[in-house]
């Protein structure tokens, strides 16, 4: 469970407008209520009603006419949601393969349900990738992978190359 989910019985409402916010704002871009309802696709009387609450629990400052901001810990949570969005995404899209749109609709569906533990594994492997492939040869083994995805079997130089022992095959 999230620390946001932790606080407030809201969950993923609550983190996708912090999501939101963070990203006009990281953009330099003011927060304005009439663009959370334009990227949330919702009506600009929900979006008051969600910001009412946000502020409640002291994630955002918004006074009605004025701009809205983050507060730190709003801030704090956003930062967190957004990296978690990325490595779905990236994971998705560079080792699964999935479509951009595709990727980054299914990474915003899965940042708010997946297990920590389930996260974490997933970052730790675009980790290990990352750096065992710096050396190894990544792209060799996204483009083998790729193959694999379109015509569900091992390209030729797979099957070539049989393994010694069990340490030659990890």
């Amino acid at each position: 469970m999230n620390e946001l989910s932790r606080r407030a019985p809201y969950g993923k409402r609550f983190e996708d407008y912090l999501e939101a916010m963070y990203r006009l704002q990281r953009k330099g871009k003011v927060v304005r209520v009439r663009d959370l309802a334009r990227i949330l696709k919702v009506k600009p009387p929900s979006v008051i009603e969600q910001l009412r609450k946000l502020s409640q629990h002291g994630f955002i400052l918004y006074e009605k006419g004025e701009y809205i901001r983050l507060t730190e810990e709003g801030e704090k949570i956003a930062k967190e949601i957004l990296k978690k969005h990325e490595a779905l995404r990236r994971f998705l899209r560079d080792i699964l393969m999935v479509p951009e749109e595709i990727a980054d609709k299914d990474a915003c569906y899965m940042e708010h349900g997946l297990h920590e533990i389930t996260l974490s594994r997933i970052e730790k492997f675009l980790e290990f990738i990352d750096k065992h492939f710096k050396l190894k040869g990544k792209m060799v083994f996204l483009e083998r992978l790729k193959y694999y995805y379109e015509h569900e079997e091992l390209p030729e130089e797979c099957i070539a190359q049989k393994p010694h022992s069990r340490e030659e095959s990890i």
